[in-house]
């Protein structure tokens, strides 16, 4: 397993990180440390997580997901052995949080980052990332920036001023974005600048064959402001494992479980793609699996691909898929592919 130096930190991260938000729904907390025994043992050290997880969200899970790791941590005393990355709830997202109290002020990110610790029996973060931004930007499969959604709420400077202030008590080591836009990414590090603190070293969005939103301006972003990409969703919430191909339904799958789940996804368009690369895979001589992970891998700007399985299987071949170097050609061809599907789920 290859490790990856996070930019402007000395967080050296395998390229495959351990995702964890089935966790406390769809799998047990035996099966998360099983998990974790199995990420270990394959070379992975970095393992991510949030306060809202398990998803789908709701008040009686929340917390879970953190929890499970925790007790993994306190019975295999493998702590200096992990980089933990978890991420505090954005405004308003789930009102079972704190009762609501998700304005990411920054005492409400110190509550968060004391409240995550004990979830996770552990002193200190390695990187504590904002799940959603605090302000108006368009939701999971929104294109449009819409003016008349604006809400009050904590400036970025504030968000900065807490964040720098967990990082001096020693609680985190490190901080970064997520679901984050062109702009936000900027406005974080000319604040932190302005005020002479730590900014984000990372942006945590979805990316994969079918959501290509990082491509273009927020790229230059990560290059100019010296960040990386965590890669999430890199298997388009499984619809690039395959295993939905011709319509499929597999017992116990996310998108068969949840018809709440994955509406971008839900599209004639994302299935023509998801064919066209599997035929790709095909001719190449590669799973879906190995072209899909194979190409978030081969990205310049990728800090880690956030791979997660509900069985152990799934696991093996996601971290397998995860450690593929795809050839040229075959990078050729899915750059030609890109021409007829630029971005079928933004």
């Amino acid at each position: 397993m290859k490790l990856r130096t996070l930019p402007g930190t000395d967080l050296h991260v395998s390229q495959v990180c351990l995702g964890t938000m089935t966790w406390g729904e769809q799998n047990t907390e035996a099966d998360a440390h099983a998990q974790l025994d199995l990420a270990l043992d394959a070379g992975i050290n970095f393992i991510d997580t949030a306060e809202m997880y398990p998803v789908p969200p709701n008040g009686e899970t929340q917390g879970r997901t953190e929890a499970y790791i925790g007790t993994w941590l306190a019975k295999r005393k493998r702590r200096d052995d992990v980089v933990i990355a978890t991420k505090v709830a954005g405004p308003g997202r789930r009102d079972w949080i704190r009762n609501g109290r998700t304005d990411l002020t920054a005492g409400i990110i110190a509550e968060a980052v004391d409240t995550s610790m004990a979830r996770l029996q552990t002193d200190y973060i390695d990187l504590y990332q904002i799940h959603w931004p605090q302000r108006n930007v368009p939701n999971f499969g929104g294109v449009a920036f819409d003016p008349t959604k604006e809400k009050p709420g904590p400036a970025i400077r504030e968000q900065v001023e807490g964040m720098a202030a967990m990082i001096r008590a020693g609680k985190i080591r490190h901080y970064g974005l997520s679901n984050e836009t062109t702009w936000g990414v900027c406005e974080f590090h000319r604040i932190a600048k302005e005020l002479g603190v730590p900014g984000p070293v990372t942006l945590q969005n979805s990316y994969s064959l079918l959501s290509r939103n990082v491509d273009n301006d927020l790229a230059e972003a990560l290059f100019r402001e010296n960040m990386a990409l965590l890669a999430y969703s890199p298997l388009a919430a499984g619809l690039l494992s395959g295993k939905y191909l011709g319509g499929a339904a597999p017992e116990g799958a996310r998108f068969t479980l949840f018809d709440s789940l994955g509406a971008r996804f839900r599209k004639p368009i994302v299935a023509e793609a998801i064919d066209a690369y599997a035929a790709l895979a095909k001719r190449r001589g590669l799973t879906l699996v190995q072209l899909a992970l194979g190409y978030v891998a081969s990205r310049w700007y990728l800090g880690s691909s956030i791979i997660g399985a509900t069985t152990l299987d799934q696991l093996r071949e996601d971290i397998a898929g995860g450690q593929v170097e795809l050839d040229p050609e075959t990078l050729a061809e899915i750059e030609a592919l890109r021409g007829r599907y630029p971005n079928p789920a933004p």
